[in-house]
């Protein structure tokens, strides 16, 4: 836009105007005139003025035009963003395929030379036949003469055939020839072969190259036909009976076809690298922006870690040795004290755990067990923790379960459990009088699934209708005064919604104020025929297990004395270190049944310990671990180390016992387990029925193609390991990734590939479980074996390509 002129100055025009009358005061005629002037000057001016002040509004009205224009464009490019994202994702899918393509055309292109190379052969062999047979024609001259027989050998050729006498001259041809060239046999006689190539001087140069060598094979040529078609030009000379070279005879292959593949290649080649290129520079966008997020919620996780860290270690002092001496004997004042301790503790952890379950869900790290449990005595075990307070405040508990429903059912019993006591607890906390009902309803069944309804009800406070809306929020409750009255977080039905709708389910609310309130859920549960899992080991059960001894590797001395007071209660043996050096010395000298290892640690850490029990010592001991921080952090980082388990501060007594001794016991079994494994006869896992057909039982080809296997495979494995090992999911994607393809090449079951394609999935998920550590570890050993027994069946190609 153009810079507006500045107007001119009113005043100024005056001032000029005024002088000028004082100026010519003693000539009146001339001050008139001058008026005149001036006056006219001054019209003429404000007349530019106007001029300019239109123009300038005309230059600003298609300045806001072209605004406008401008923001059409940019939403339009806006648009066209989307359609590349998309597009660049097609992109990538496309680059995969190529790539598969890309490799099966090698194979091909490999088999395509091979088999040029025997056609040079044949048709060496071929011109000595010729040779023999011009030799020959003179002794079967009766039953066949000269120029038949040349007739009968040229034209049983399918490829153009010529031959040509020493001064280039075309002397004969088959009908082959005069199809590729579109002539006649009789135009083609007597001409200049040179003349029909679209290169003759090459043409008259590989021609004198037959005479000096006696023959030439693959020579690259154009014929100079409608379509120009590519051949591969052999040559050879032909001797007459005194063994003077009268001529040559060509043989031209096309190669047309081959040549289409070669450019397809080539062509999917330079793609697949602009592509690779492309999806390499959006990766890089897409990591920054998930290194973004992720250290948000590292952020996230790292504060919830330290917080737990921070509350449960002396919460772990405070509620254990409270219990401890609950146990022993004390006036009724100390133990109402004591009881009002434990109290407060318990309702502290209550709010840890509600805290940090609710950050798993949102992380995306809850996870759900399938495994086989009785319902009905679950249930009612749960609900056996709510009589006391029910008894307390004189109300009635109902329970109405459906008998239809099978006994065992596969699911999360105790997430289900979770449920329930959220529920329930919440029905106790606000009823007052009347009663509370459980019901247990099944609503439908097949032949593998159940879906069960789930309903609580009471006849407390209620919720008004305005307020049932927020109820599932999170630290949401009826009232403000709600949380004074009654206590707690208002996070218990926040995690209830979350637990319930994770599982497939969906949950109702009805509630009326000063009438009561009704929560109903359902949820789908597998059949099975399995008997229920154990999952804790009865103290009663196993008092014949005593004597176990436990290593405690704790630094804390508070922590110290409770632990070594619980396990002598339990009358295991005990022995405490600080550190996890301490602890890996004391390993040394001395066998423990299980191992208690502290996270939190000076000098040596329990990660850093577990490492070198594991890696060094290779030690199989069981290691659980003894943390105030549950969060998904930390326990992955257990599992990933080799802990077996872990044991949340303050720590439960009875969980502690039935921890231990489910942990030894499942030792023992394991090692009869690993015994009977190697017993196992091993199966052959390669099949080279396919490398066979597409190498057209080549050995050279086969051999080069298991040689190029044996090569990448181990390393890959190395990768797969080590990503795995040290949580890095992007090598561990692109090691597996790198594997699935020579799996059907090599005739590996279908199964291994689906077994790759999993952890794939864990990886993009970037989630650690028992699962995907079975799965790495089964793909290792199948690798390892199928280069096993490839490593035979190349001595095998190699022995017989020596015979």
């Amino acid at each position: 836009m153009k810079r507006q002129k500045k107007k001119p100055n009113r005043r100024n025009r005056i001032n000029y105007y005024d002088l000028t009358i004082v100026s010519n005061t003693t000539d009146i005629y001339q001050k008139v005139k001058i008026n005149k002037y001036t006056f006219s000057v001054i019209i003429s001016s404000n007349n530019k003025l106007k001029k300019e002040e239109n123009k300038h509004d005309n230059e600003l009205d298609i300045a806001k035009k072209e605004l406008v224009l401008q923001n059409i464009e940019k939403e339009k490019r806006a648009q066209e963003l989307v359609v590349a994202n998309k597009e660049l994702a097609f992109q990538n899918l496309e680059k995969s395929k190529r790539e598969e393509e890309l490799a099966l055309a090698n194979i091909e292109l490999a088999f395509q030379t091979h088999e040029k190379g025997k056609r040079a052969e044949e048709l060496v062999l071929a011109n000595k036949e010729l040779v023999f047979q011009n030799l020959e024609k003179e002794k079967r001259a009766a039953e066949l003469t000269k120029a038949n027989l040349a007739r009968i050998l040229i034209e049983a050729s399918h490829d153009p055939l010529f031959t040509i006498n020493p001064s280039g001259k075309i002397t004969d041809l088959n009908n082959a020839s005069a199809k590729i060239t579109g002539m006649s046999r009789e135009n083609l006689l007597g001409t200049d072969f040179f003349e029909h190539f679209t290169e003759p001087q090459k043409a008259r140069e590989v021609y004198k190259e037959v005479f000096d060598k006696g023959f030439v094979s693959d020579y690259p040529l154009t014929i100079r036909d409608h379509k120009l078609t590519e051949v591969l030009f052999n040559g050879s000379v032909f001797k007459d009976e005194a063994g003077i070279v009268v001529g040559v005879v060509v043989v031209a292959r096309e190669i047309t076809e081959q040549k289409r593949i070669e450019n397809e290649l080539i062509e999917a080649k330079v793609f697949a690298e602009l592509a690779t290129e492309i999806a390499e520079e959006t990766q890089k966008r897409s990591e920054n922006a998930m290194h973004i997020a992720e250290n948000a919620v590292k952020s996230k996780q790292q504060f919830l870690s330290n917080m737990s860290h921070e509350i449960r270690t002396p919460m772990n002092a405070i509620i254990g040795f409270t219990k401890v001496v609950l146990k022993t004997e004390l006036t009724a004042k100390q133990r109402e004290y004591l009881s009002a301790i434990k109290i407060s503790g318990d309702a502290l952890i209550v709010l840890i755990n509600d805290i940090l379950d609710l950050a798993k869900v949102d992380a995306g790290k809850m996870t759900f067990e399938e495994i086989p449990f009785k319902m009905a005595a679950s249930i009612k075990a749960m609900l056996h923790l709510f009589e006391t307070k029910i008894q307390e405040k004189n109300l009635e508990l109902e329970v109405d379960y459906d008998e239809n429903i099978p006994e065992v059912l596969v699911g999360d019993s105790v997430r289900l459990n979770q449920i329930i006591l959220n529920l329930v607890s919440n029905a106790v906390k606000f009823t007052s009088t009347g009663k509370i009902t459980v019901k247990v309803e099944m609503l439908s069944e097949n032949t593998e699934e159940v879906n069960i309804k789930f309903e609580i009800s009471d006849t407390g406070i209620g919720v008004s209708k305005d307020k049932i809306k927020h109820i599932f929020d999170n630290f949401q409750q009826a009232t403000s005064g709600t949380s004074r009255l009654y206590g707690g977080t208002g996070l218990g039905l926040a995690i209830v919604k979350q637990l319930v709708e994770k599982q497939g389910g969906n949950i109702e609310v009805d509630s009326q104020l000063d009438i009561g309130s009704s929560f109903s859920f359902q949820l789908v549960f597998k059949k099975t025929i399995q008997q229920e899992t154990n999952r804790k080991a009865s103290q009663d059960l196993e008092d014949e297990m005593v004597g176990i001894k436990v290593l405690v590797v704790e630094d804390m001395e508070l922590n110290q004395l409770l632990m070594k007071t619980l396990l002598e209660d339990f009358k295991f043996e005990c022995d405490i270190v600080t550190n996890g050096k301490l602890a890996v010395q004391r390993l040394t000298e001395k066998s423990y049944d299980i191992i208690l290892m502290d996270l939190q640690m000076p000098e040596m850490n329990g990660f850093d310990a577990t490492k070198y029990i594991r890696n060094i010592l290779k030690l199989q001991v069981p290691i659980m671990a003894l943390t105030a921080d549950v969060t998904t952090v930390d326990l992955e980082k257990c599992k990933a180390v080799g802990m077996n388990d872990y044991i949340a501060k303050p720590v439960d007594e009875k969980l502690l016992y039935s921890k231990i001794i489910e942990l030894v016991k499942r030792t023992i079994s394991l090692d009869d387990k690993l015994k009977t494994e190697e017993l196992i006869v091993k199966v052959r896992c390669i099949n080279l029925s396919y490398l066979l057909e597409k190498t057209k039982s080549n050995p050279k080809l086969m051999a080069e193609m298991i040689k190029l296997y044996l090569e990448q495979t181990p390393p890959l494995i190395a990768a797969m390991k080590l990503g795995f090992q040290t949580s890095d999911w992007k090598l561990l994607n692109s090691a597996v990734h790198k594997m699935i393809p020579s799996f059907s090449i090599m005739g590996m079951d279908n199964n291994f590939e689906d077994m790759a394609k999993k952890i794939q999935e864990y990886a993009i998920q970037q989630e650690i479980s028992n699962h995907i550590s079975d799965l790495v570890m089964k793909l290792e050993h199948i690798c390892l074996q199928a280069c096993e027994e490839l490593e035979e069946e190349l001595n095998k190609l190699k022995n017989t390509s020596n015979e």
